[in-house]
């Protein structure tokens, strides 16, 4: 798959505009970057046909760490949203097993979510997902996290809708804070009790069914092999393709 000149349109005014003698356009790399994404070749593995993959590595990694491709994420879900009706969010966790080459960083290089659980070095990637093609947002803990503090995290940093909506989620966000946190925001949560509860609550299981979008959000997801299996030893790179494989499958949608 490749990113097209119409899809590339729709973005290219989100990216830093090009000057002087530039080798690559800003659409090439968008391609390159894509052909890493999908396949999880290391840089040095891009076919020469993409050009020199150092370049390409220095424009993802500048981009990165500018916040270009969390501009780009941003308004294109900002897009979709306004393109589809909200009646649902859905907030869960998956786990990715980091690559062997993808521990070891310093620790003053910059945040590493990576922990060691009983899969061995493990990323939780956390997510609140409209539906299964369209993510909220999303952020990165050590896999041994529990999902539970991470995701109050996530939903004071998303704040409050301009409606009530459903909060559907799982069992490991059924506790008492994070219900409350949910009701104080204005979302109306939709999680099943568990069967230790003294005094269970009723909730729509009509609308829990739809809880398998953000499940079907995230196998999307891990079809890219760079996301499935990251080599990325800080955040702020493996944030920027999953922003990016986000942006990928925003521009097929418009």
């Amino acid at each position: 798959m490749e990113i097209t000149q119409a899809q590339f349109a729709q973005i290219e005014h989100c990216l830093p505009l090009q000057r002087g003698n530039v080798s690559l356009s800003n659409l090439s790399v968008l391609n390159a970057i894509l052909y890493v994404a999908e396949h999880g070749c290391k840089w040095r593995g891009l076919p020469k046909r993409f050009g020199n993959w150092h370049t390409i590595y220095t424009r993802m990694n500048r981009w990165s760490k500018s916040g270009v491709l969390d501009r780009v994420f941003a308004e294109l879900q900002q897009a979709q949203v306004v393109r589809i009706k909200i009646e649902a969010v859905s907030l869960d966790s998956t786990i990715v097993k980091v690559h062997p080459d993808g521990t070891g960083a310093f620790k003053k290089n910059g945040p590493q979510s990576i922990g060691q659980s009983r899969g061995g070095w493990t990323t939780k990637i956390h997510m609140v997902a409209a539906d299964a093609r369209t993510a909220v947002t999303f952020s990165l803990s050590p896999g041994q996290a529990h999902d539970a503090p991470e995701g109050r995290a996530l939903l004071s940093a998303l704040g409050a809708p301009n409606r009530p909506l459903h909060l559907l989620m799982d069992r490991a966000y059924e506790g008492n804070e994070t219900r409350q946190l949910a009701l104080d925001l204005g979302f109306i949560p939709v999680v099943p009790p568990k069967q230790s509860r003294i005094t269970p609550w009723e909730y729509d299981r009509e609308m829990y069914r739809r809880r398998n979008e953000i499940e079907r959000l995230f196998r999307r997801l891990k079809g890219y092999r760079r996301i499935f299996s990251p080599f990325e030893k800080l955040d702020v790179m493996f944030i920027g393709f999953i922003s990016f494989a986000l942006i990928a499958d925003g521009l097929r949608l418009c």
